[in-house]
């Protein structure tokens, strides 16, 4: 019965429109109520949740990125991925996926990646002669590859979700080659996609201009190896790592680029604290949902259900992809982390899977609910940045959708594509 108050609630409430820390927050106290617990103690969840120094990261890495996005990085790195790509068939498509490559990089964020490369890109593809649908696929899409990249926040509630004893620089390093895999993906599904409607390439600068921008880039590409190869090191770590990001942000954007007005300080600033707040608050709430999965024993009756279902870990993966998939079509990323870490992390690990590994795979798949209706986040946003209905989107984005899920699965079994890198630094 416990567990029918618990998710009965949720359910209810998040259909009826309410926030999704809200409703976390509200089944969780029916359920603590019904059990005969405390009340206090989901106030004492909701405060451990959010009183953990590695979340110190998120907001700092959330503000490096606001920063870097209004000091006019993104259009550097845009130029010098059309310097380097621009040529190749369906071009602009594909300078589009290469920029989200070299921002993710800085960002972490698929939201900002989406917001700020096709903010740029998407008006460029319209008079170039891109078919919209086709400019806006590519750039939701193309925005997973942040997720996968370091400063991912992503990785970062994950290794917390899963009691802070998983490497965050691991994870880091782990995320790096399918996060290349899946751009590389991307690039062939889009290079079909515009030889089939007859879009243009675009014409090679020479090896002079693409030293310039290249040279141009670089201050911005240098928070990439100042983040991953510091925490990478153990020079500092993720916390860290994340303040000097901000003060390395405000050098380039205020001293070397000096492209950040006193408004767009002041704007990055006030839109990382609404941003810093919503993530908390939904860090706190689910972790009170998660320590009542933990207290009514899910994730142990998951293993013994999946593991009466069959003992091939090779189906149990399966599953667990097919619910993470159906899940992220309905709710956001940051909550769907904190509640099914604790719920598959266990049963993933039952069946040999190394955690690590699992980090990796769950991020990919709740990155393509992302891009997935009705609650798809970076799907809304890159309709709003293009101007088209989300129904004109889904209808053309299968292809890339198509390059998403094979290279989830190319990363589900084969485990050397997220380990051979982290085992390269042990």
């Amino acid at each position: 019965m416990e567990l029918w108050i618990l998710f009965g609630t949720f359910v209810f409430f998040l259909a009826i429109g309410t926030p999704v820390a809200f409703c976390l927050g509200v089944a969780s106290f029916a359920t603590i109520v019904y059990l005969g617990l405390p009340p206090v103690v989901i106030f004492q969840r909701l405060n451990s949740g959010v009183s953990v120094f590695a979340l110190m990261a998120i907001p700092f890495f959330i503000y490096a990125g606001d920063l870097m996005v209004r000091g006019n990085i993104a259009a550097r790195l845009v130029a010098l991925a059309g310097a380097l790509v621009g040529h190749l068939r369906g071009g602009l498509g594909q300078v589009n996926i290469l920029a989200s490559v070299m921002f993710g990089g800085v960002s972490g964020s698929a939201a900002a990646d989406a917001s700020a490369v096709g903010g740029l890109m998407v008006p460029q593809m319209k008079k170039r002669g891109y078919g919209v649908d086709y400019a806006v696929n590519i750039t939701v899409v193309g925005s997973i590859i942040a997720l996968m990249l370091p400063p991912s926040h992503n990785m970062i509630i994950y290794s917390i979700s899963a009691g802070g004893r998983i490497s965050i620089a691991d994870l880091f390093t782990a995320g790096i080659l399918p996060g290349l895999i899946l751009a590389l993906a991307l690039m062939v599904a889009a290079y079909f996609v515009a030889r089939r409607r007859g879009y243009p390439t675009e014409e090679f600068p020479g090896l002079r201009a693409m030293g310039w921008l290249f040279a141009n880039a670089l201050p911005g590409l240098v928070l990439v190896a100042i983040i991953f190869g510091g925490v990478r090191s153990g020079i500092f770590t993720a916390s860290e790592s994340s303040n000097i990001a901000v003060v390395y942000a405000m050098f380039v954007t205020l001293l070397v680029y000096r492209s950040l007005s006193w408004a767009d300080f002041v704007e990055a600033t006030l839109a990382s604290v609404r941003t810093t707040a919503m993530v908390l608050m939904v860090i706190g709430a689910a972790n009170a949902f998660g320590w009542l999965l933990a207290y009514l024993q899910v994730p142990v009756l998951l293993v013994q259900m999946l593991q009466a279902m069959s003992s091939n870990p090779i189906i149990i993966l399966l599953l667990i992809n097919v619910v993470l998939l159906i899940l992220g079509t309905f709710m956001d990323m940051s909550p769907l982390i904190v509640i099914t870490t604790p719920i598959f992390l266990p049963v993933a690990t039952a069946f040999g899977v190394d955690p690590v590994h699992f980090g990796v795979i769950l991020v990919l798949n709740l990155g393509i609910g992302l891009c997935t209706p009705p609650v798809g986040a970076v799907l809304f946003v890159g309709c709003a940045v293009g101007g088209i209905s989300i129904w004109s989107v889904v209808r053309s984005i299968w292809p890339f959708y198509f390059a998403a899920f094979l290279t989830l699965m190319l990363v589900t079994y084969i485990p050397a594509l997220s380990l051979w890198l982290p085992s390269l630094f042990h």
